[in-house]
């Protein structure tokens, strides 16, 4: 039996954002990413290209006020759509990791497709800033992505000292694990859990 197509679409409108996120999980890794923060376009390019998921987002938010609801908001709509194309996750791995370099910077991240969200961030960025981001919302948009996605997420940075390179690593790491958890293995009969559902 062929198994039914992931994708999904999701659009959120509030006073301070307006985001839309398409997501496609067994994509190529092509990408359109529209958020106003050059550098979080860029984070979100490169988890399309290492994920293999085919990804359009466009969003606009208050960055006359900063870059914070712009970017809790996204992860709220990403981890949305991500649960509605994983649809009832029959046959998939459900349990993602990956140790991932970026030169000098090595991250480590695992997650569990559990519907039990869960995120644990062990990261101290090595800088406040990266351009005009405060480098601790990323914090917040991955606190908002696990608790929609459903899932059990520890991300661990285990050396960095650049911090483009730390959330480069962080973010193709995030990727392949996610990209390996949602991966069919043909001796799983519905879902991976011995309660029968997830």
């Amino acid at each position: 039996m062929k198994n039914p197509k992931r994708v999904a679409k999701i659009a959120r409108k509030t006073k301070e954002t307006d985001i839309t996120v398409e997501i496609d999980l067994d994509g190529s890794g092509k990408s359109s990413v529209s958020t106003g923060i050059p550098f979080l376009d860029h984070m979100l390019e490169l988890f399309a290209k290492h994920g293999f998921f085919d990804l359009k987002i466009s969003a606009v938010g208050d960055l006359q006020v900063d870059c914070h609801h712009t970017i809790e908001d996204l992860g709220l709509v990403l981890g949305n759509a991500i649960t509605k194309a994983a649809g009832e996750k029959n046959g998939i791995k459900r349990y993602g990791w990956c140790v991932l370099p970026m030169d000098e910077a090595l991250a480590m991240v695992s997650l569990d497709l559990s519907g039990r969200p869960y995120l644990v961030y062990d990261l101290v960025p090595p800088a406040a800033k990266v351009k005009d981001i405060d480098t601790r919302l990323f914090h917040e948009f991955f606190q908002a992505l696990s608790v929609k996605g459903g899932m059990n997420l520890h991300i661990i940075l285990m050396k960095g000292e650049e911090a483009h390179h730390v959330f480069e690593a962080v973010f193709k790491a995030f990727a392949k694990a996610l990209d390996q958890a949602l991966s069919y293995d043909s001796r799983i009969s519905g879902v991976l859990s011995t309660k029968g559902i997830l």
